[in-house]
């Protein structure tokens, strides 16, 4: 199972491509990674970006909780799959973000992209700054999933 930890700006280029950062094109090396799905985050105006691998677990994950003749399920898995890309890594380390992504989402030629266990995350940079919390309102979430209070 791969882990992606960090944050890293990059740049798109004119084609639409963007340089995997170092740290996440070694750790795709050593696990033969070269395939992944793309797809709108389903929370976030942001991309996530799944190696086949992790995809694989997620579907598996979500089909031992569906059933495909149960109306509501069957809209879920449509929407779940609406717009996704499969997309592989050229052998300059580059992925090309296809452009209906740009439609969905507030992409500019500034990204980040953000190691998120078993995904990444592709952000425009401003909208990621924007995004953070700051310790005092992190410290509540991770209160109120975890319970206690983490500060003390």
């Amino acid at each position: 199972m791969l882990t992606f930890i960090g944050d890293y700006p990059c740049k798109l280029d004119a084609k639409g491509r963007v340089l995997l950062p170092s740290a996440f094109r070694k750790l795709l090396t050593a696990s033969s990674e070269d395939r992944f799905v793309m797809r709108k985050n389903l929370y976030e105006d942001c991309l996530d970006l799944f190696p086949m691998s992790e995809w694989n677990q997620q579907l598996t994950m979500i089909r031992s909780q569906l059933n495909p003749f149960n109306r509501k399920h069957a809209t879920f898995l449509r929407e779940f799959f609406r717009g996704t890309a499969e997309v592989q890594i050229d052998g300059n380390g580059r992925i090309l973000i296809p452009k209906k992504f740009f439609a969905d989402t507030n992409l500019s030629d500034g990204l980040t992209l953000v190691g998120q266990d078993g995904k990444i995350e592709i952000w425009d940079s401003k909208q990621y700054k924007d995004s953070g919390m700051n310790l005092k309102e992190f410290n509540q979430l991770a209160n109120d999933i975890f319970g206690g209070n983490m500060a003390e």
